[in-house]
């Protein structure tokens, strides 16, 4: 096996990645080593890329949605993980201990490691992951590759608006993209919201499903239940508390989000909530996977050498892209 492998590092905050010949990581006894088959391309990635998210532990191997083959196993690994397709999500490990781990919450758990900020990600060759920290995957890895966090927030972001018979979405990228097929196959109306001028994005989403689109800011043509914000937009909590109903729900599915201006307290009157996601928990994904067993998805890439992983994160802050980004990080010769 290979000792050296090809990544791309982040050295420092605010700048750009470098290409890098690394070692391959070593198993310790609860992990397993994952040869990378494709990663794509979140928007966290570029939140810790430009600083936005603080502290990540450099120099950082970036990237959380990862797929790939389990190729070596450490020492107490059930031999049965070997050649496995497995996949990597941004929750890479927790205490097991405090009290939000203990209430099944260990989304929020305070001594938390995530993928691609606190433990090397999947802009390489290899990787490294806790045994009980990764999901058997089924199907064509490069389209499973963003269901690792977009469609995962997705979900626990459209779990939290409870049984909605109108759903706003607020930013139609890589998440939005794949639970707005879940919602409309569980038979809600979506009513999408982007970029003003985003006219090809606005026929990507109805392409999907979405009964209506048009400009964030825009009216929507009827009162919404409730909306999912995903573009990282703090004046979009606005525009969603103007559209929702009275006890209607406004979720902020992002892991960073510019301030929320000041508003009157009429808009959040009648019962109306604001709540927030974080991380996701294994169960999340348990429940999600077997979803799709059930409703499956269509998950448009675009798909990019590992070399060319700024370019890719550069598309995805320019929003260039319809769907999700995908790293390739194997060498085609």
């Amino acid at each position: 096996m290979k000792t050296a492998m090809r990544a791309m590092l982040l050295r420092q905050q605010g700048q750009a990645l470098e290409p890098a010949e690394i070692p391959v990581p070593t198993c310790e006894p609860h992990q397993v080593l994952i040869k990378v088959i494709a990663c794509a391309v979140c928007r966290t990635d570029l939140h810790v890329c430009d600083g936005d998210l603080k502290e990540p532990v450099l120099p950082l191997v970036p990237g959380h949605e990862i797929v790939g083959e389990v190729v070596k196993l450490g020492s107490a690994v059930a031999q049965d993980l070997i050649g496995k397709i497995v996949g990597v999500p941004w929750l890479g490990q927790t205490c097991g201990e405090c009290a939000f781990c203990r209430r099944g919450e260990e989304n929020l758990c305070d001594h938390a490691r995530f993928t691609g900020y606190h433990l090397n990600g999947g802009y390489a060759e290899y990787t490294v992951a806790h045994q009980h920290f990764v999901f058997e995957i089924s199907g064509d890895p490069l389209h499973a590759a963003p269901l690792l966090c977009a469609g995962l927030i997705g979900y626990r972001s459209l779990r939290m608006t409870g049984t909605p018979q109108t759903l706003g979405i607020y930013g139609f990228g890589a998440a939005a993209h794949i639970i707005c097929q879940v919602a409309v196959q569980r038979g809600v109306r979506v009513f999408a919201f982007t970029r003003e001028g985003d006219v090809d994005t606005q026929t990507f989403s109805r392409q999907l499903g979405a009964e209506w689109a048009g400009a964030a800011g825009d009216q929507a043509p009827e009162v919404l239940d409730a909306a999912i914000i995903f573009a990282p937009v703090g004046e979009l909590v606005i525009d969603a508390l103007k559209a929702v109903r009275k006890g209607g729900r406004v979720v902020c599915a992002g892991i960073h989000m510019s301030d929320i201006p000041g508003f009157d307290y009429d808009l959040l009157w009648g019962e109306r909530s604001i709540c927030s996601v974080a991380n996701l928990t294994r169960a999340d994904g348990d429940e999600f996977f077997a979803l799709l067993s059930q409703h499956p998805v269509t998950t448009h890439i675009v798909s990019y050498p590992l070399s060319a992983a700024n370019q890719a994160l550069e598309d995805l802050r320019h929003g260039r892209l319809q769907g999700a980004a995908v790293l390739l990080p194997q060498d085609p010769s």
